[in-house]
């Protein structure tokens, strides 16, 4: 490229910047509401049933008790020797309650990593995780399995309703990553084959417990 081509591009840019073409159809920005049909069912139904379609698996609990005895149970069942959790709150809630199987230091020499989240998005059937949590942006994807503990007072319909409760929560001080983990790892990138696991965690758990604002 032209030293005389590439000037006018930078200046094309530059006036571009100065002068932002106006939006198309303003008219449309001014219209409200989702353009997604309202929940007929519970939110709780909801998100279990699309997390479930998408090979997530699913519990409801009553109490931090049943909680921690579903976790416990799973734990003897899978034969698993460490769970890892950086969520100190978490994990001495847990702990309080009966469970002491958290061991593993390093998240790399666990069975499976414990997370929670900062919402359960029911249309879709995903967890919104975010870096401001003190698990950060590794413990939910790089352990072979995730296990996230939910609240129903995290549960909301929409992503939009979620990211607007960041914002409300957060202000300006976003966290500097938002994410959403709908299910296992998947992929069809070779041979156009579903593949699950590949990129993240092979299986997702998802105990929802009771809890009232």
């Amino acid at each position: 490229m032209s030293q005389t081509a590439r000037e006018n591009i930078l200046k094309k840019i530059k006036q571009a910047l100065t002068k932002p073409v106006p939006v198309p159809f303003p008219e449309r920005l001014k219209e409200e509401g989702s353009v997604f049909h309202p929940a007929t069912d519970d939110l709780e139904i909801l998100f279990a049933q699309n997390f479930t379609q998408l090979q997530g698996r699913f519990a409801f609990c009553e109490s931090e008790k049943e909680l921690v005895s579903q976790l416990n149970m799973l734990f003897i069942k899978r034969e698993w020797k460490a769970l890892y959790c950086r969520e100190e709150e978490l994990k001495q809630n847990l702990q309080q309650a009966g469970f002491q199987a958290m061991t593993a230091t390093d998240i790399e020499a666990c069975d499976a990593s414990v997370t929670g989240c900062e919402y359960l998005i029911a249309r879709t059937g995903s967890m919104l995780m975010s870096s401001a949590q003190e698990s950060g942006r590794t413990v939910s994807v790089y352990a072979p399995i995730h296990i996230c503990v939910a609240y129903t007072d995290q549960l909301v319909y929409d992503v939009e309703e979620a990211l607007l409760s960041l914002k409300e929560e957060y202000g300006e001080q976003l966290p500097s990553m938002i994410t959403l983990a709908t299910g296992p790892s998947r992929t069809a990138d070779i041979e156009k084959t579903l593949v699950v696991g590949v990129h993240g965690p092979k299986e997702v758990f998802c105990f929802l417990v009771q809890r009232n604002r």
